[in-house]
């Protein structure tokens, strides 16, 4: 067993490390990932040692450079593209929803599309417009694209190459806030299913779940709630598309209150598609509704503003309250 202590950013680097080793198809793409090591130092030393044809330097041009990607898959290679942060990956949409995650069945199943991109996203880091932004949902709803979120070093490591090893293509949303939080990484383990959902924290009286960033938030509102003699299940759902709603109804059942968080609005958001399928599947055990705490729908405001805007401890224990309260 090799484990080792690193941040999500190191364990995500290392990932695609292994990644670049292990198959010589596998590129990376994206701006500033080569000799800057992109933005958040995330492909740091990779084009020095894997070279400028396998990590590469684009324009400033996503449409092309998810166009390309699809391109090099079809060519047989596994691109593994960075949009540098999440507001920026809209003049790509069209790229991803109109040819990436329709390719497959246009094809008849005769062609793949392993591409992997990558999107740093969520607020939290004091950034200006368009740098903070939760577009998780308008890739969830998009049939034929795999949207994930890992909320620690280990799912960053393990759920990249995953990903990676994909033959669909995989939105990749990565927890910036989170990027310097440290964990045990085991570089030798069996991972999990990349869609399932996980336990992080046991739990009897009410289940938390989210994915990414507010994971943690959750963890926090646990052990706040726990000094209260409440007990507190906390679910990663790691996976929104498809959505373990195996994994969320066991633990709904086993609760019977269900509240889910995640940064992005709560208007049509990944958590209204949870909460209609578990309100269905779950009817005659919940003692409360299915409540949600989210973003306001709204865009995203100033830095100045944005500690009022995303859900934090206060709002996720007051969701805990409320439904403690039916």
């Amino acid at each position: 067993m090799a484990v080792e202590k690193m941040s999500i950013a190191k364990a995500l680097n290392e990932s695609l490390r292994k990644a670049l080793e292990q198959d010589p198809k596998v590129l990376i793409m994206g701006e500033d990932v080569g000799k800057l090591g992109g933005v958040f130092r995330i492909t740091d030393g990779l084009q020095k040692d894997f070279g400028e044809e396998r990590v590469i330097d684009t324009p400033l041009a996503e449409s092309g450079i998810v166009g390309t990607a699809i391109g090099l898959a079809l060519r047989g290679y596994r691109p593994v593209v960075e949009i540098q942060f999440d507001g920026f990956v809209f003049p790509a949409y069209d790229q991803i929803v109109t040819q990436l995650a329709k390719m497959h069945a246009r094809a008849l199943g005769k062609v793949k599309m392993p591409v992997v991109v990558r999107i740093p996203y969520g607020g939290a880091i004091g950034a200006v417009e368009h740098h903070s932004e939760s577009p998780e949902t308008l890739f969830a709803h998009v049939p034929g694209l795999k949207v994930v979120s890992p909320s620690n070093a280990t799912d960053a490591y393990w759920m990249l190459q995953q990903a990676i090893l994909s033959d669909d293509p995989v939105i990749f949303f990565e927890p910036k806030r989170r990027y310097w939080d440290k964990g045990e990484v085991d570089t030798e383990a069996i991972p999990g299913e990349l869609h399932k959902s996980r336990v992080v924290r046991e739990g009897a009286d009410l289940t938390l779940a989210a994915y990414g960033p507010m994971v943690k938030v959750c963890l926090e509102a646990a052990a706040a709630a726990a000094e209260e003699g409440k007990s507190v299940e906390v679910l990663d759902l790691r996976s929104m598309s498809p959505v373990d709603f195996d994994g969320i109804q066991a633990s709904a059942e086993k609760t019977r209150r269900l509240v889910i968080v995640h940064e992005a609005p709560v208007f049509l958001g990944v958590g209204s598609e949870i909460a209609a399928r578990i309100t269905e599947r779950c009817f005659y055990h919940l003692e409360a509704p299915v409540l949600r705490v989210g973003g306001f729908h709204a865009p995203y405001p100033p830095a100045r503003l944005e500690d009022e805007y995303l859900p934090g401890l206060d709002r996720v224990l007051d969701a805990v309250d409320r439904s403690l309260a039916y």
